[in-house]
C-alpha cells in the first residue's frame, strides 16, 4: 500500500492571500482565494520523471476519473441505464518527497486519491505553435486499496460461529 508522509503531518489547509487595491482607501489588502483540487481514480500511465536544465525535476503520469449517470427514467436498475464519461487528468508532483515516492510507487492502473490545484499553463511544442496545457499540481497523494468482492471479504474475515 502507498501511503505517503503526508499522513504523518496534521491536515493544514492553506491560505492564499491576494493583493489587489481597495474602492475606498490607496492602501492594498489582503483578500483570500482557493485553489484546490480533489480526485480519485486509476492511473492512466507510469510516472515519468523529467527535468530540464535549470528547473526542479518534476514526475508527471495521467489519471482517469469517471463520472456516471442513470439514462433511463426507470426506477428499476437495469445494466443498459447507465453512461459514463471519462475524463484524463494530467498529474504533476513538484515536491521532493512526494514526487520520489509516486514515481517509485505509483503504477498504471493503481487506484489513487490526490489533492493538489490546478495549473493553467502555456508552451511552445516542437513547431514553435504556442499551445496550451492543463495539469493538476498534487500536493497530497495516497493509494486506495483494490474493492473486494463479497467472497474475497468472507475469506479474510470468517464468519464466527454463533
Amino acid at each position: 500500500m502507498f501511503l505517503l508522509l503526508c499522513q504523518k503531518v496534521p491536515h493544514v489547509v492553506l491560505r492564499q492571500f491576494v493583493r489587489h487595491e481597495s474602492e475606498t482607501s490607496t492602501s492594498l489588502v489582503l483578500e483570500r482565494s482557493l485553489n484546490r483540487v480533489q480526485l480519485l481514480g486509476r492511473v492512466g500511465q507510469d510516472p515519468v520523471l523529467r527535468q530540464v536544465e535549470g528547473k526542479n525535476p518534476v514526475t508527471i503520469f495521467s489519471l482517469a476519473t469517471n463520472e456516471m449517470w442513470r439514462s433511463g427514467d426507470s426506477e428499476v436498475y437495469q445494466m443498459g441505464d447507465v453512461s459514463q464519461k471519462t475524463t484524463w487528468h494530467r498529474i504533476s508532483v513538484f515536491r521532493p518527497g512526494l514526487r520520489d515516492v509516486a514515481y517509485q510507487y505509483v503504477k498504471k492502473g493503481s487506484r489513487i486519491y490526490l489533492e493538489g490545484k490546478i495549473d493553467y499553463g502555456e508552451y511552445m511544442d516542437k513547431n514553435n505553435v504556442r499551445r496550451q496545457a492543463t495539469t493538476i499540481i498534487a500536493g497530497k497523494t495516497r493509494n486506495i486499496p483494490p474493492l473486494l468482492t463479497k467472497s474475497e471479504l468472507l475469506e479474510k474475515q470468517p464468519v464466527p460461529n454463533f
